[in-house]
């Protein structure tokens, strides 16, 4: 009987990890997709191909990373660009902070978790029914998306830098479509409609005061408001329903 119970089980969580596994490999198919784009944007904006293939490796988050290359391909400061996309990166701090309670992970693979903590890998990971099938989701989706992007961010790089003059293709107008394609998503209800609103009027009505760059870091600085706001109560928070219904994004 008990063999017979013990078998089941195995069968449910076979059944389970290869659900899980497939879902995690069309996410990073599909935000593979987004890597090419980088790829070829940054190489456009100026970056090396050796430059934008380490970008991907160690900061690999979608949207701080097209705001870098957005901000200096437009003659931004590096700087402002680097600190744009910190500001952008702070989700993954509060991101971090559910999935530790969630996974405990431990020792090394603390580390190398936090290296994979990202909205597609988290959305995956919260929206499971147990430890062991969040543990699963976690990796599986941040290994699948980790490496496809920077695959396809090296792909986009190359055949971008292969061109005479990659600026014929139009990618200085990239960043701004890229961000919108990552946003779209999220503006399904009216909080972040809102924050996005009070964000673009602020980046542009600062634009004649202030130089290149440094609008979309005031923006940038609305959005993290908005969050610490909601994470003390003065604001409410999106369900897992709705991350898991956006985990098929490109990385902030």
């Amino acid at each position: 009987m008990a063999d017979e119970e013990l078998s089941e089980t195995d069968r449910s969580w076979s059944t389970t990890r290869r659900g899980v596994l497939r879902d995690a490999i069309g996410v990073g198919v599909a935000t593979g997709a987004y890597g090419l784009s980088f790829g070829a944007i940054s190489v456009a904006a100026g970056l090396s191909i050796l430059q934008t293939c380490v970008l991907s490796l160690v900061l690999f988050s979608g949207g701080s990373q097209f705001a870098l290359v957005g901000i200096v391909g437009a003659g931004g400061a590096p700087m402002t660009g680097a600190a744009t996309a910190l500001l952008l990166g702070v989700r993954n701090g509060f991101y971090g902070l559910r999935l530790s309670r969630l996974l405990g992970l431990g020792s090394w693979r603390r580390f190398a978790g936090a290296q994979l903590v990202i909205d597609e890998s988290t959305a995956m990971a919260v929206a499971r029914t147990s430890p062991r099938s969040a543990r699963f989701a976690f990796w599986a989706t941040g290994l699948s998306v980790f490496l496809l992007w920077n695959l396809a961010t090296f792909v986009g790089a190359v055949a971008t830098h292969a061109l005479h003059d990659p600026r014929v293709l139009g990618l200085d107008a990239a960043p701004p479509a890229a961000f919108l394609a990552l946003m779209a998503p999220r503006l399904r209800s009216r909080e972040p409609q809102v924050v996005a609103l009070v964000a673009a009027i602020v980046a542009i009505a600062s634009v004649p005061f202030v130089p290149t760059g440094v609008p979309v870091l005031l923006a940038a600085g609305v959005a993290v408001l908005a969050g610490f706001a909601g994470s003390t109560g003065f604001g409410s928070r999106n369900s897992s329903s709705d991350d898991d219904s956006s985990a098929v994004e490109a990385r902030a």
